[in-house]
C-alpha cells in the first residue's frame, strides 16, 4: 500500500474509534431489532406504531402536523403516510386539513388509539428496561441519554447532506 497522506490519514477512525462505531451500530440495529420483536409478539401496536402514537400523546390536542411527525419520528413522509393510513383503518389516528393551512394535514390521536397506548406502555415499558436501562448502570444510561441527544442534535444540524456534513468538517 503506498503512503499515506496526513489529510489521508485524518479521515480514518482509529482503531479504538472503529471498535466503538461498529459496538455503536450493532447495539442499536440490537435493541430496535428485540424491542420491536417484543412489540411484534406480545402488543398491539408495532414498535413503528407506537412511537407515533407516543408522538401524539405528548401533543396538545393529541394532534400534529403530518411533516412535524414525520421529522419526530425521523420517517420520510410517504412512509408516515404508510404508517398513518394503516393506524387510520383500525381507528387509532385521524386526519384532517390542518386550520388555516389548505396544503397542511394533522394527523389526531381518537380515544381508541389511547387506548391502545394505554394498553400497550407497560409491555413496551419492561421491554426497555429488561433490554437497555438494567444492562447499563444508572449513570451510563443518563450518559448515554446525553451522548444520543448530541448524535441527534448533530445529525439534525448536518440534514443528512453532503453539504451539511461538509460543512461540519470545515
Amino acid at each position: 500500500m503506498a503512503a499515506q497522506t496526513v489529510e489521508e490519514r485524518d479521515i480514518w477512525l482509529t482503531e479504538e474509534q472503529q471498535g466503538s462505531w461498529r459496538h455503536y451500530l450493532e447495539g442499536t440495529a440490537r435493541f430496535v431489532e428485540a424491542l420491536g420483536a417484543v412489540h411484534d409478539r406480545t402488543l398491539d401496536l408495532s414498535l413503528g406504531e407506537y412511537s407515533l402514537l407516543v408522538q401524539l400523546s405528548e401533543a396538545p390536542e393529541r394532534t400534529m402536523r403530518m411533516s412535524t411527525l414525520a421529522d419526530g419520528l425521523v420517517l420520510s413522509r410517504s412512509r408516515l403516510t404508510h404508517t398513518v393510513s394503516r393506524m387510520e383503518a383500525r381507528g387509532l389516528v385521524r386526519r384532517c386539513a390542518a386550520q388555516g393551512d389548505r396544503r397542511g394535514v394533522n394527523c389526531t390521536m381518537t380515544d381508541a388509539g389511547y387506548a391502545a397506548l394505554e394498553a400497550a406502555a407497560p409491555g413496551h415499558v419492561t421491554a426497555v428496561r429488561r433490554i437497555m436501562v438494567e444492562a447499563l448502570e444508572p449513570e451510563e444510561f443518563e450518559l448515554l441519554g446525553r451522548i444520543m441527544a448530541k448524535v441527534a442534535a448533530s445529525s439534525k444540524e448536518s440534514g443528512g447532506t453532503e453539504e451539511g456534513l461538509t460543512a461540519l468538517c470545515d
